[in-house]
């Protein structure tokens, strides 16, 4: 490194990121290496001394020393390269795209981000096939790996904190659909309670307990799931659902509509059990009624839309179309997608 220095101006679609992440998309240095070069002088924003959480703004001036080459050396040329056939299917699945966003009709069995058995997932074929570019489009939201449906990116840091900012302030409304295991009785309205994560127990009745992270064991996440709490509980977290049945085949399942207030981890599959209609496929929350026969497999839960309100002008509506195992389910149990209305909050109205 010398002692020269370089100035760069943020952009309009780098607005409001923090300074370590802007940072760190141009170099590669640890979180210890910014934070030393920040105490010292040496990274300045606007002339400035700054700390790593900054926020910046369109137009901030921040000074950085000139880096090796080594170190100023995209990340990306890191990546693996994507194959072609990867980039086709991730551009298969592309169901909307702007300037700022970019959404996804994710297929049923493939994970939004990885780990352990994971293989290839969602978050490994952004960075393989965009790394090339200034800006990947990055995840603002998940889905459990057999939920299909709409899957939102944004495509620059800007966008980034504005959508995670509505997810977290419930200012962007989710459609959920879901076949359920009998019919929810009364056939709509809004379920609420105290969830935390809970590991397998053999002397708990309900034959788990609340997870402590202080115990110190190893977590098991296949076998963990999501148990009824009490508020102030450590770990528990408030979770609101609206429900609205659709349609129904007898009294043996149910096409029911939902809208989830809070974002919690299982948050539907678990209030579906929890008012004793579980959504058909979903072998972790499983309720005591019998299961109709004849029915495709797989997790019958779509997250159908997505409603995203604009600085100017109406919202942004997203619909992603079912996928074909629950296609295959609605004709065998005579569900019609128009019996919903052409409006995804319709059933909410």
């Amino acid at each position: 490194m010398s002692g020269q220095i370089i100035t760069e101006i943020v952009s309009a679609k780098e607005a409001d990121t923090r300074l370590d992440r802007w940072i760190k998309r141009r170099v590669q240095l640890t979180q210890g290496q910014i934070e030393k070069m920040l105490r010292t002088g040496q990274i300045r924003v606007n002339g400035a001394r700054a700390k790593a959480s900054q926020r910046l703004e369109e137009g901030h001036e921040v000074r950085l020393p000139i880096f090796s080459t080594e170190t100023m050396a995209p990340k990306a040329h890191h990546a693996a390269r994507a194959s072609a056939e990867d980039k086709a299917f991730l551009e298969s699945l592309i169901i909307y795209e702007d300037d700022d966003m970019m959404a996804l009709n994710k297929p049923a069995g493939i994970a939004v981000q990885g780990g352990s058995g994971q293989g290839r997932h969602i978050d490994g074929l952004l960075q393989s096939v965009y790394a090339e570019e200034e800006h990947r489009p990055v995840l603002v939201h998940r889905l459990d790996k057999d939920t299909s449906g709409v899957l939102l990116l944004a495509k620059h840091p800007r966008a980034a904190h504005q959508l995670a900012d509505m997810f977290r302030g419930r200012d962007m409304d989710k459609v959920y659909w879901a076949v359920t295991v009998g019919v929810p009785n009364p056939p709509m309205g809004q379920i609420r309670c105290w969830m935390v994560k809970g590991v397998p127990d053999a002397d708990e009745p309900s034959g788990y307990r609340p997870y402590d992270p202080k115990a110190g064991k190893r977590r098991d996440g296949d076998r963990e799931r999501m148990i009824r709490s009490a508020q102030g509980v450590e770990g528990a977290r408030h979770a609101i659902t609206d429900y609205n049945v659709i349609s129904t085949a007898a009294q043996k399942a149910a096409w029911v509509a939902l809208r989830p207030e809070t974002g919690r981890m299982h948050q539907l599959r678990f209030h579906m059990l929890e008012i004793g209609t579980s959504i058909l496929g979903d072998t972790k929350y499983k309720s005591r009624r019998e299961v109709p026969q004849g029915l495709a497999p797989g997790l019958h839960l779509h997250a159908r839309a997505l409603v995203i309100p604009r600085e100017h002008g109406k919202p942004t509506v997203i619909t992603a179309p079912l996928p074909e195992h629950m296609k295959e389910t609605f004709a065998t149990l005579g569900f019609l997608e128009q019996e919903a209305g052409k409006d995804p909050l319709a059933p909410f109205i």
